[in-house]
């Protein structure tokens, strides 16, 4: 596709049948992910014939999330940084630059990703009761976490070359990356859990070696057609360069590093209250909600090259339609599966946990969440709306709301008053408060577009 053609198909498609074509994939990409994401909590919780050992691998599980979504974090910092410049600057026809900012995102993860692995082995131990682990997940979260670190300069490059065929328009070659990653993992898990019975770290190194496959096949994308070609001679780590990778890029690190601070303290609270059991409930019911969630996330990362390409290219009014089109048809989809999830919680969380305490814990959470999941439509695609078109500011506002500025107080307020009903109904509350915040914020940027 010769770059005038994608210019074209960018600035010319019709919006619905634009975003479909380009949210097909990444929602294909997206709901893979979260499968293999959860597969890990559904096979640990398979390690041991004994129930309790099988709660604290769970638990453990869910402890090390903290770490791999501040791995994740940075991962998406430096992708949607470098992605959202990069897409603007090739609407605007500017090439060079775009070049130069691939190439430098792409070093950057690297560098922070050896960073991650080095400081975080030589600190494990710290990490590891800082996490809030006790004496029967102690083990099992160093075991699962010192794998996952040595994985992050994989698993961040892999997201910033993600983001970054995304953003250019190639969301099929994003998607296969991420798919063949995610079938590494899912074979891999059964096959060193149950057959080699390597435990938690069977886990850690099958979510591994699925980062490492999606790495290289991401990289090997970019080789592909009209995609800008990695090269080590633009990488140009400046101040200029710094400073759109932080404006692009800073929503989504605060997104994720508050999703990271949020699980650390809901996962001290629910132990503090409810010991192991509660920790595996509220892990359990957090990936399925982000599973269920990830179809959304996926829907919206099609409409972000829209975004930034159009509003690089100044047409204002595609960005707005492109917003509402997202917005409406993203809010009737949550509506069924919040319902599904709300009938069926009880069903769900039995797959993952047979323990008394930890279903009860999960099914309450599962349901609370369910009910505002609706709610999620209006406040990801007004984050994605405002980190796309370069609003720095109110992009990160809106992306440290839901977990962050919000839920952080609810989990600290509502557990002492509540107990572990406070732990449950926390990030239901967040969510509502969340979605106040976003209506104002992507109301202030779309009223000066064109109607």
């Amino acid at each position: 596709m010769a770059t005038q053609n994608r210019r074209e198909y960018l600035t010319t498609t019709p919006i619905p049948k634009l975003i479909l074509s380009l949210s097909v994939p990444t929602i294909i990409s997206m709901m893979v992910t979260a499968i293999y994401n959860t597969a890990d909590t559904f096979f640990v919780a398979r390690v041991s014939s004994d129930p309790v050992v099988n709660t604290a691998a769970t638990a453990s599980v869910g402890l090390v999330f903290t770490v791999m979504a501040l791995i994740q974090a940075t991962g998406f910092f430096c992708g949607h940084g470098s992605g959202n410049f990069l897409s603007r600057m090739l609407g605007a026809g500017n090439h060079k630059e775009a070049n130069e900012m691939a190439s430098t995102g792409f070093a950057l993860s690297l560098i922070l990703g050896v960073i991650f692995a080095v400081v975080g082995n030589i600190f494990i131990e710290e990490i590891v009761q800082f996490l809030g682990a006790t004496s029967t997940t102690m083990q099992f979260t160093m075991d699962y976490m010192r794998i996952i670190l040595f994985g992050a300069p994989f698993m961040m490059a892999q997201f910033v070359i993600n983001n970054q065929l995304r953003f250019q328009g190639s969301a099929v070659y994003a998607m296969v990356g991420l798919m063949c990653g995610a079938v590494m993992n899912i074979v891999l898990d059964p096959l060193l859990i149950l057959v080699f019975h390597m435990q938690v770290r069977g886990a850690a190194i099958a979510t591994v070696m699925g980062q490492v496959t999606s790495f290289i096949v991401l990289l090997i994308g970019t080789s592909k057609g009209e995609n800008i070609k990695l090269n080590i001679k633009n990488v140009h780590i400046n101040g200029y360069y710094l400073k759109e990778i932080v404006n692009g890029g800073a929503p989504s690190l605060f997104r994720q590093g508050m999703a990271a601070i949020a699980t650390l303290i809901l996962n001290r609270t629910a132990g503090a209250i409810g010991s192991d059991a509660a920790i595996a409930g509220m892990s359990v019911a957090g990936r399925v909600m982000m599973m269920m969630a990830s179809a959304l996330i996926g829907f919206g990362q099609g409409y972000q090259p829209v975004c930034s390409f159009n509003y690089g290219a100044g047409l204002t009014k595609r960005v707005k339609e492109g917003f509402i089109f997202c917005v409406k048809y993203s809010t009737v989809f949550l509506v069924g599966i919040g319902v599904v999830c709300f009938i069926f919680a009880p069903d769900i969380i039995a797959l993952f946990s047979k323990n008394p305490m930890a279903m009860e814990v999960g099914v309450a959470a599962l349901r609370f969440q369910a009910c505002t999941l609706p709610l999620s439509g209006t406040i990801v695609i007004s984050n994605m709306m405002l980190q796309s078109i370069g609003k720095g500011v109110k992009a990160s506002i809106m992306a440290s709301s839901r977990n962050g500025l919000f839920f952080i107080p609810m989990i600290l307020i509502l557990p002492p008053i509540l107990g572990i009903l406070g732990v449950e109904m926390a990030q239901s509350c967040a969510d509502v408060l969340s979605f106040g915040l976003a209506i104002p914020l992507a109301a202030s940027e779309l009223k000066k577009f064109n109607d």
